[in-house]
């Protein structure tokens, strides 16, 4: 029985890092083994996924179908860039003390292998919110099994159990979306501000980042696990969008609606107020493959 990585869906935490690296050439995986073990003994949840480059030299026959590098996106109002890296340390934890033990703890292992690229704490803002003031994630699947069927392989594929992940650092314009009354604002993000309900019908924009980003293909919504988070200091704010899903080309299907790159042509009007400063596609396998890899 194929084993997720249990810090995918562990929800409630209000503290949060993310860590990505570039493994240095020709460096020893033993080091991540040892991070591995380093984090498991704090009290802060983590989760490890790996770049499709190096997962494949670690593992290719537990290689999932479709997984390749990030690719810049070049859109008619905005563009993604492409910052692909070699592993992602994602950890949180309900205590910043925990989360930061977990920290030191790894980056300690994996850094003399490998060069930071990303070094980010987060929280979680109000109640679930991003800094926009709008909730984040109202669109999460609700229930254990959906979020399961969204997020990981499915059986009998390669790397089954396992989950392909997209992360993206996108800062905000806050000033700029803060200039904007609250029913401009809501129409911008396709959702009512005080309490997530959807907008309906005519008042539900094209281009709002709602009709960007809930799409169907051949039928099939193009559903993902969200576990996104807040940062921000005086000087830049902006959301960690983290996400895990069964495979790649949902979040391909989603990012070319967002920006304007699939058949309507239509931009999301978010990235007007919001630019993607990263990007990256891992994959977290199992708990059985991670240690098979690493054997």
């Amino acid at each position: 029985m194929a084993t997720p990585q249990p810090g995918i869906f562990v929800e409630g935490h209000r503290y949060l890092h993310a860590l990505e690296y570039t493994l240095k050439p020709d460096s020893s995986l033993e080091a991540i083994a040892i991070a591995i073990k380093a984090a498991h003994a704090t009290d802060a949840h983590a989760v490890f996924a790996f770049g499709p480059t190096l997962w494949a030299d670690m593992s290719r026959e537990r290689m999932p179908c479709g997984l390749t590098d990030f690719k810049a996106l070049n859109g008619p109002a905005a563009h993604a860039p492409a910052t692909q890296r070699d592993i992602l340390v994602w950890l949180h934890a309900p205590s910043r003390d925990q989360v930061m033990d977990a920290v030191l703890a790894v980056d300690g292992v994996i850094s003399q292998v490998a060069k930071r690229e990303l070094d980010l704490p987060g929280f979680i803002y109000h109640d679930s919110r991003d800094l926009t003031g709008f909730i984040d994630g109202s669109a999460n699947p609700k229930d254990d099994a959906a979020k399961h069927l969204a997020a990981l392989v499915p059986d009998g594929q390669p790397g089954a159990g396992g989950s392909i992940v997209l992360s993206q650092k996108w800062v905000h314009d806050l000033a700029k979306f803060n200039e904007l009354s609250v029913d401009d604002q809501q129409r911008v993000i396709g959702r009512t501000k005080p309490d997530s309900i959807e907008l309906q019908g005519h008042a539900q924009p094209a281009n709002s980042h709602v009709s960007r980003t809930d799409i169907k293909l051949k039928g099939v919504a193009q559903k993902m696990y969200r576990r996104s988070f807040p940062f921000g200091t005086a000087s830049e704010q902006g959301l960690y969008f983290l996400a895990f899903a069964c495979e790649q080309a949902r979040f391909e299907s989603v990012l070319a609606s967002m920006y304007g790159l699939d058949e309507n042509g239509i931009s999301d009007h978010l990235l007007e107020f919001s630019k993607a400063l990263t990007g990256s596609y891992w994959f977290a396998p199992t708990i059985e493959d991670l240690a098979a890899a690493l054997n």
